[in-house]
Formats: C-alpha cells, structure tokens, sequence
C-alpha cells in the first residue's frame, strides 16, 4: 500500500461541459469525488494524501471561474473544520501554495483548518491551492538565499537535504523514497 497518494483535480471543466453544457458545475462534482477520495484513502489506512486543487496557472482563468473554484475550496475547507473523519483519524491538514494570492476569507479558513489539526499525526492532507511546482522551488530558493545572506546558513552546506527543508512540506518523507531504503524510486 502506498503512503503518499497525490491526485491532481483536474478535467472538471470539460467534464461538466461534456455533460451539463457549462464549465462550472464540474467543480462541484470534483469537490464531491476529492472527498470520497479522501475517505477512501482513510479507510485503506494510506498516510498521507496531496491534493492539487488549484495552480497558480489557474489564475489565468476567466475571473467567474476563479472565483467559484475558490468559493468551493473555501467551503470545502471549512467543512474539514468540524469533519468527524478528519478528527477519528487525526488528519494533519496544511495548505501548500503561495496562499498570499488567495481571497483573505480562504486564507483564514485554511488556517483555522491547520490550527485545529495541528496537533494530529495519524494522517496528513495536503491541499495544494495557488500551487505550481516551480513556483515551490523558486520561493525555496529564494528562503535559502534570504537566509544565506542574513548569515543564518552557510551556502556550502545547501544539499539536497537542506533544500528539501524549504519546500511547502518538509514535514514529509521524500515522495520518491522506498520504504525501509536509502534508494529512489523514478519510475
């Protein structure tokens, strides 16, 4: 069984379009498969679940689609706070991103969402909204250089070990590693 499951929320646009005529109502549905996901993710005991929810590219998006994604990940957000799924099986939950982006309204329901699962070590979900790889790696590099320059840390000591600690989950273990091994898994 794995231990990080990672699913990219994506095709609900043309999903809803294919079937209703309109784009936005896909979102709903996605929403709606991301938590039966997320319960079955539970219930086959996987540790630590990503969801990738909204990329910073998405802001690209006419401004009403936009705007109802992130309504639904705000109410979706909200419903984790009170979730007795999350609380049975002590979810971790931490958004990932560049949440300085989001509607203040999302970015004060995520962080009630961390705060009340703070504690919790059983499970991890990460949401990842206002996220884009790159971007992870840019704000990344650009942490180790505010912290090179303040004195903080040596750049010769930067490896990969010490990069990972300034990504959005240093938390985690290494998504590639093999269980039990020093070895990295890329296929």
């Amino acid at each position: 069984m794995p231990e990080h499951v990672r699913i990219i929320l994506d095709g609900n646009r043309r999903w809803g379009f294919q079937k209703y005529g309109e784009r936005l109502n896909g979102h709903i549905y996605g929403a709606k498969a991301a938590e039966d996901f997320l319960e079955w993710c539970l219930e086959l005991g996987i540790k630590t679940v990503t969801l990738y929810v909204f990329s910073t590219e998405n802001f690209l998006r006419p401004k009403d689609e936009v705007n109802t994604i992130l309504r639904i990940v705000e109410d979706e957000a909200r419903k984790l706070i009170t979730d007795p799924r999350i609380h049975d099986h002590r979810v971790h939950v931490k958004a990932i991103g560049r949440l300085e982006l989001l509607p203040a309204s999302l970015r004060t329901v995520l962080e009630e969402v961390e705060k009340t699962t703070d504690s919790y070590d059983q499970h991890y979900l990460n949401i990842a909204v206002a996220y884009g790889g790159r971007a992870e790696i840019v704000d990344a590099a650009k942490r180790i250089i505010d912290e090179v320059q303040s004195g903080t840390l040596d750049a010769h000591s930067v490896d990969e070990d010490v990069f990972r600690k300034y990504l959005y989950t240093p938390h985690l273990p290494n998504p590639y590693s093999l269980p039990g091994t020093d070895h990295t898994y890329l296929g």
